[in-house]
């Protein structure tokens, strides 16, 4: 039975397997004494690669990392799907950010990992999960400081805001107030679940935390890269 992924089909404990060795926080040293051995040895055996699709979903179902089966409009899989479309703009602002080689690159990298392990803790419904389920899933609200802490440092470099800022700024500005404009949906999506008791009420907070960080990131983007902001008037 295949579960849901965020950016695959591995199944959800593979994706959980796998975001933790590719995601940068996840990488940790060999185990003291380790580091001198030779390297890996080649496996006698050639590994499976799996197959992209899995025919699972033809009929309008997907699965939890529970294993409970759900209709695909699920406001669960809205909301994982409103998160990876999150992830996925924020990959998009990126390529544009590093052609700039701002350093806030590396930020928001982490939180593509991040938006993974939001995607693991609501794919993880709290009314058919068990305790070994939820401990795997855990949102630590750490992430939401470290959000506010990126804010107040550039918000202490930024002119005092006293208009309604247009979404503009140069490329990278505007293409992180599209990020920010889908984290707002994204966290529209997560809030019911919230309020049902269907996931944790951290990841709400987390999002709501992210559109201020990228709304103060695209501000900052725009004064490094000498861009004028567009502001709102009102027209007669």
């Amino acid at each position: 039975m295949a579960v849901w992924g965020l950016g695959g089909r591995l199944g959800l404990r593979g994706y959980l397997d796998a975001s933790r060795l590719l995601c940068p926080r996840f990488r940790s040293r060999a185990p003291q004494g380790e580091e001198d051995r030779d390297g890996p040895q080649p496996s006698s055996k050639t590994p499976k690669i799996p197959k992209i699709y899995t025919k699972t979903g033809d009929k309008g179902f997907s699965s939890t990392f529970t294993g409970e089966r759900r209709r695909k409009d699920d406001q669960i899989f809205e909301a994982v799907g409103t998160t990876d479309e999150l992830s996925s703009a924020i990959g998009f602002a990126m390529e544009l950010i590093t052609e700039k080689g701002h350093a806030f690159a590396n930020e928001l990298e982490n939180i593509q990992c991040t938006l993974q392990d939001v995607g693991s803790a609501l794919a993880t419904p709290r009314s058919s999960a068990r305790d070994a389920h939820l401990k795997r899933v855990t949102f630590e609200a750490s992430r939401i400081l470290e959000l506010e802490q990126w804010i107040d440092k550039y918000t202490s470099q930024l002119p005092p805001l006293t208009a309604f800022i247009l979404p503009s700024g140069g490329k990278s500005s505007a293409a992180l107030h599209f990020c920010r404009a889908v984290c707002r949906r994204a966290e529209r999506c997560v809030v019911p679940l919230v309020q049902t008791g269907e996931t944790d009420a951290n990841v709400a907070k987390f999002l709501n935390r992210l559109s201020d960080y990228l709304f103060t990131l695209a501000r900052y983007a725009a004064m490094k890269e000498g861009n004028q902001e567009k502001i709102y008037k009102k027209r007669d």
